[in-house]
């Protein structure tokens, strides 16, 4: 295979993310945002996208989490080698951060596609002599600063991203495409390059600004407030500059600065991340013309080492055409259960040698492991200790295996964690309980790959996309999951997976009272449903996973949604230009 170089004047799109998970030994991401990025831009290669990809170096990652024995979290910078895995490059740009000028340079990672093209991803630096001590640390770490460090870091990576993209020889891309909020600033950066120093007309800003939209994609992916950054005007002035901060006017922007809002304004495509998504966006931002396109995973990088010769056995061509991941229906069963069954062991020493769990491979082994925060739920299935208890006894042995880090600031995602530790003691000898540390992309993949049945209870509309459950379920594990993000589209009752209560619809406000009814159907699901299946008919659900793989795998990955993006947010509207050439010393 050769490999097939993009070069700058080559690249039509630049994709901006605050976060990429490129490699498991690369820690510049915290979770699923970061993963999305990432197989986004896998599945880009994979197609031959030219495309390029903007991001933060985050030398000390998102941070390294250590639970003590009452589940008490506290956070450590990562450690890692940047020179072992990025290459330096030697080009470098300017922004000018609370007045002062701050120097970027970039390190370039490759991603190369399943037929040898490649996506440059070129990753922002400030630790340079140059720079003053607290701008060399704004590469540092991810989301854990305060508004004031993150806001700089934003303008890193949407102004000095752009600016590194120049001096690097970009010059004739023709989308710009903001994965979250947090990417805003790009659009901001285009008016000024197009001003070039010029003070403006307010009909030569309209121009400009429709120029802007026809050029650029934002990409929304979460209904929660806590995902939509806003700034006061003090700190926007502080940090910005007054010049700058005025120039934002033209986006709406005059008592705050709303990343979210000068997205929309800035974008002629806008999509949320799932269909339910796409609806409940509409009703938060009325007046945008909001699409969906819903998220996806990148198969070659997720499925298990066992299920990955499963499919070059039976489907030789899943990795470059996954929608032929349909034809899983004809792999025999017994192969489906031994790929698993190895799949599962492998988590299953893990678990034990991690916690010493004293887990059995043989036992119904249910997963969840996302961001621990309150929307998210992680704590559902403790809501009656006694009746899960029973039904261990009545119905089969239950394990139960969790992981996910809580925000450093985000105290009830941290009392979470806690609860589950308290729970773990509270049924041992009953119920088995884990919790593993340092969720990231290794320990995502075994335990999507390994667990029997993968939990997802998010208070509905909350719950934008979801991607765990895409992993699970190309390694042929069901969803048992709240109706809400992908698994409206995903589920198939007995065929992909179970739901867990009804379809509230888009329209209802996220509702606490209705935890107790969702704990009550998770337990009438396990009881009646899942447990008897597992251990009485474990044939049918050996035919629950095989569909799961040929249903949901072949649908949900990221080379269908990238064709999406093609299609309706690069290249939909194939008579733009490209933007005016950027004036030079920008």
């Amino acid at each position: 295979m050769s490999r097939v170089r993009t070069m700058p004047d080559e690249a039509r799109v630049a994709y901006f993310s605050m976060e990429m998970a490129l490699s498991a030994q690369i820690p510049t991401y915290a979770g699923g945002l970061g993963v999305l990025a990432g197989d986004t831009v896998r599945a880009g290669a994979d197609l031959g996208v030219p495309m390029t990809a903007v991001t933060l170096l985050h030398r000390r990652g998102y941070f390294r989490q250590r639970l003590d024995a009452k589940g008490r979290q506290t956070e450590e910078p990562v450690s890692w080698t940047v020179e072992d895995h990025l290459e330096p490059l030697e080009a470098r740009a300017k922004v000018t951060i609370e007045g002062r000028t701050v120097a970027l340079r970039a390190w370039r990672y490759s991603v190369i596609g399943g037929r040898g093209a490649e996506v440059p991803v070129y990753l922002l630096d400030t630790d340079l002599p140059e720079n003053a001590e607290e701008d060399r640390a704004l590469c540092g770490s991810l989301y854990c600063g305060d508004e004031r460090y993150r806001l700089r870091q934003e303008v890193l990576l949407g102004i000095g991203g752009l600016h590194m993209l120049r001096a690097l020889g970009y010059r004739r891309l023709q989308r710009y495409h903001l994965n979250e909020g947090h990417a805003g600033l790009v659009a901001l950066a285009l008016l000024e390059e197009m001003l070039g120093g010029q003070r403006p007309t307010r009909a030569r800003i309209d121009r400009l600004l429709s120029e802007i939209r026809a050029h650029c994609a934002f990409t929304t992916h979460t209904p929660v407030p806590a995902g939509h950054d806003i700034f006061s005007a003090d700190l926007v002035d502080q940090v910005l500059g007054e010049d700058r901060a005025a120039l934002l006017e033209a986006f709406g922007q005059r008592e705050s600065l709303n990343l979210t809002d000068l997205a929309l304004r800035s974008s002629r495509f806008v999509n949320g991340v799932a269909m339910r998504h796409g609806e409940v966006s509409r009703q938060m931002f009325s007046g945008y013309p909001i699409r969906s396109i819903t998220n996806g995973i990148h198969p070659p990088t997720w499925a298990t080492r066992s299920f990955a010769a499963l499919f070059d056995l039976h489907i030789p061509d899943w990795k470059s055409d996954p929608v032929s991941l349909r034809h899983a229906v004809r792999i025999p069963l017994s192969e489906i259960g031994w790929a698993h069954r190895r799949a599962k062991r492998q988590l299953i020493d893990h678990i034990n040698r991690e916690s010493r769990a004293g887990f059995d491979v043989d036992a119904l082994t249910i997963g969840f492991a996302r961001r621990a925060t309150a929307y998210k739920r992680p704590t559902l299935i403790f809501h009656d200790v006694e009746r899960l208890a029973r039904l261990a006894e009545t119905c089969g042995p239950l394990q139960l295996v969790f992981a996910g880090k809580a925000h450093p600031r985000d105290e009830q995602g941290k009392a979470s964690i806690r609860e589950i530790f308290a729970m773990r003691e509270a049924l041992r000898g009953r119920v088995g309980v884990t919790y593993l540390a340092n969720h990231d992309m290794r320990l995502g993949k075994l335990l999507c790959g390994g667990c029997d049945v993968w939990l997802n209870t998010p208070l509905p509309p909350l719950e934008a996309s979801g991607t765990s459950g895409m992993k699970a379920a190309l390694n042929g594990v069901p969803s048992l999951s709240v109706l809400d993000g992908w698994w409206l589209e995903g589920h198939v009752e007995n065929v992909t997976g179970w739901a867990i209560g009804k379809d509230v619809g888009p329209n209802q406000p996220p509702s606490p009272g209705s935890t107790g009814a969702h704990a009550a159907a998770l337990y009438d699901k396990l009881e009646n449903t899942i447990c008897p299946c597992f251990y009485r008919e474990p044939e049918r659900f050996l035919a629950i996973m095989r569909s799961t793989i040929a249903v949901n795998g072949s649908f949900f990955n990221t080379q269908r949604m990238m064709v999406e993006y093609l299609y309706e947010a690069y290249y939909a509207d194939p008579g733009t230009t490209p933007l005016p050439a950027p004036r030079r010393g920008l």
